[in-house]
């Protein structure tokens, strides 16, 4: 739900974003909200707090006053509403944990590059040694995925479903938790946990908190470096600096797992090791049973490539008919693309698929998602 200030209430607005009624908006902060009625654009008006603002009418009628939680600050707020009486539900308590901690896994394995190249990492405890190994293990190759086996198998070991999968019995689950991202990451950060005991993961909490991966939709991530004060043998940093990523990566698994539970899309982001470095693939895979009953299929990927640069794609698959959509921020990567569209096109019609689009333009589309949770978005 979209708010902006109503305009008797855009003054008041203006002087408590740099006012002392600012001090009230803070991440965790619970906030008094009663509904005003509608405006003649038939907007509803809320106050909330010492503001007076309006948003679209949500479906269901809200109640005569009810409490939002402050999730996120800066230009568009993120409010969270807690009816009365009610239990907050756990998915909700859990996932509010779990944001500010999450980071993408781009720093994480840059980090890991760096540990690999130190020959003093060789002085680091025995138990240490073969859990960082274990985690660039399970690290794919692009030789894996681009095999329509080697990415179901990449997926399927990419932390979202472990759990379901140690629930099945007949499963081997230590072999599991050794070929799985999410087994290999909580391993780890055990073992860094008992390694560093006096430190614990850094938390966000002091800057904005980004919404959860399906709300943020498809967005590349290029590789990080690392600063040059940790490029040196210092590996104790390394470590320290590993730690705190380890638990970053996992909430991110963990806001994915909770996403996956109230929408019916999956956010899956699989580690690739590229050319002298990792890179990070972005798969959002949604399923939908049309009005006509027809099974749809809609399969939207990013990377960032240093060769390429950032690429997006998106296949829709309804029966036997595709459509294929290709972005590319570089013209040279275009160029190279469409150079392979007569290859793919033979492939496909030797699959039986009947290809009704494939294209490739230059620029990345806007990053959106149809998927929402219940928040309260507001605009200074």
């Amino acid at each position: 739900m979209v708010i902006q200030p109503t305009s008797f209430a855009a003054l008041t607005w203006a002087g408590a974003a740099s006012g002392s009624a600012a001090e009230s908006w803070r991440i965790g902060t619970v906030l008094a909200a009663r509904p005003l009625g509608l405006n003649p654009d038939g907007l509803m008006v809320l106050q909330i707090g010492a503001l007076a603002v309006e948003a679209e009418a949500p479906r269901s009628q809200l109640p005569s006053q009810f409490q939002v939680r402050v999730l996120t600050l800066g230009a568009q707020p993120q409010l969270e509403v807690i009816m009365p009486h009610t239990p907050e539900p756990a998915i909700q308590v859990a996932m509010r944990e779990r944001l500010p901690q999450q980071n993408g896994y781009a720093p994480l394995l840059a980090t890991l590059d760096a540990l690999a190249q130190r020959p003093a990492l060789r002085q680091l405890p025995p138990y240490l040694r073969p859990a960082l190994a274990l985690l660039e293990h399970v690290v794919r190759t692009p030789a894996e995925v681009t095999r329509g086996e080697g990415l179901r198998e990449a997926i399927t070991r990419s932390g979202l479903f472990l759990e379901s999968q140690l629930a099945q019995s007949h499963l081997d689950m230590a072999a599991l938790s050794q070929e799985d991202w999410k087994g290999a990451l909580l391993r780890l950060a055990s073992l860094l946990d008992d390694y560093l005991p006096a430190r614990r993961a850094s938390s966000s909490s002091g800057s904005e908190t980004p919404p959860p991966l399906q709300q943020r939709g498809l967005l590349p991530q290029p590789r990080v470096a690392l600063p040059p004060e940790l490029l040196n043998d210092d590996v104790d940093a390394l470590l320290s600096r590993l730690h705190g990523e380890v638990h970053a990566a996992l909430a991110r698994v963990e806001v994915a797992q909770l996403e996956a539970t109230t929408v019916p899309a999956w956010m899956i982001e699989i580690p690739l090791q590229g050319e002298n470095g990792r890179d990070i693939l972005q798969i959002q895979l949604q399923h939908n049973v049309e009005a006509d009953e027809a099974s749809a299929w809609t399969l939207g990927f990013t990377l960032d490539l240093p060769a390429l640069g950032p690429v997006q794609g998106e296949l829709q698959l309804r029966d036997l008919r595709l459509g294929v959509r290709l972005w590319a921020e570089r013209a040279s990567t275009v160029h190279k693309l469409e150079h392979l569209f007569g290859p793919l096109r033979q492939q496909l019609a030797a699959t039986g698929l009947i290809l009704d689009q494939l294209s490739c333009q230059q620029g990345l589309p806007h990053a959106s998602s149809p998927h929402s949770a219940i928040l309260l978005k507001t605009m200074a």
